[in-house]
């Protein structure tokens, strides 16, 4: 029995005496590699720390002055666009945000060579990553370009009421991908520049002046000049209606039912709308008052036995 209990001790410390062993010589390899790796850098240090730290020191020292170089060159590029005043805010943030990311670019192409690493090989990958995302991204790029239009013919600005792209709003932000328009319903909508650019520009509000047309029928038994003189006494009298140009009524078509005259009295941009609404008011009370009568569509018909 006690032989029995001696063998299978035996056994049990052979089989946890050799997964120690295995740990033991694991950890040991493990060491020696430390160690052979601290002997690598010291002796790396020893060869080369000296210059090593001035390459950081003099890495550091150029991050120092170029960010500043960059700041100077940045908030030079500004005042000199804004001096020539042919520059709008859109162009003149681009640009400025273009010298700067291109100051930092070849500032980190300056560090990095100093710290003594070849850029040969990352110059040449980024200009193959450059080809790819072109591909990739060529509706963004349209974009771009098309701002870059955008913003030297400057066709409007912001506060402007346009139409582009077949959206029609007041423009409340623009940048060099998009502009934010608000429409006349308070939606907000975002026309990509690249729709902008493809298409014909409607600027509201860019001249100083707006000429309104309305339309407006009277019966053919009216007096048309009578007629003519109401509607332009309306407008005239009407604050919000310029002098000059001079508001115009004239005979526009020979209509089924009536006479149309057009009435194209001119106002400024902003109040285009109040004068449009209450002019077409003014006048049909004023033929009311005259009794001038605005007729219905008729049909004759004639009977023959």
């Amino acid at each position: 029995m006690i032989a029995m209990a001696q063998q299978a001790a035996a056994v049990a410390a052979g089989a946890v005496q050799k997964p120690v062993e295995d740990v033991t010589r694991a950890f040991t390899a493990e060491m020696n590699s430390g160690r052979e790796m601290v002997d690598v850098a010291l002796r790396w240090l020893a060869e080369n720390g000296a210059s090593f730290v001035v390459n950081v020191l003099v890495a550091v020292l150029l991050l120092l002055i170029g960010s500043h170089v960059i700041r100077l060159s940045t908030r030079a590029t500004h005042k000199a666009l804004q001096k020539t005043g042919r520059v709008n805010t859109l162009l003149q943030n681009f640009l400025c945000s273009v010298v700067n990311k291109i100051g930092w670019i070849l500032l980190a192409m300056i560090v990095v060579q100093r710290l003594g690493v070849n850029i040969a090989p990352l110059i040449a990958g980024l200009g193959v990553t450059g080809f790819i995302l072109g591909f990739a991204f060529q509706e963004t790029l349209g974009n771009l370009a098309s701002g870059m239009m955008i913003a030297i013919n400057q066709p409007f600005k912001v506060g402007d009421y346009v139409a582009v792209g077949g959206i029609e709003g007041s423009v409340m932000e623009l940048n060099m991908m998009a502009a934010t328009l608000t429409t006349g319903d308070y939606k907000k909508v975002v026309v990509p520049n690249k729709v902008i650019w493809g298409a014909a520009i409607t600027n509201y509000t860019a001249m100083d002046k707006r000429r309104v047309d309305m339309a407006i029928g009277i019966a053919y038994g009216v007096d048309i000049g009578k007629a003519r003189q109401i509607a332009l006494d309306v407008m005239r009298s009407h604050p919000l209606v310029l002098s000059g140009p001079a508001p115009i009524v004239e005979v526009l078509s020979m209509g089924d039912s009536a006479v149309n005259l057009v009435m194209r009295p001119w106002t400024k941009p902003e109040d285009y709308w109040t004068v449009l609404f209450a002019v077409n008011q003014a006048v049909k009370e004023a033929f009311d008052k005259n009794g001038i009568e605005i007729p219905f569509p008729q049909l004759e018909v004639r009977m023959k036995s």
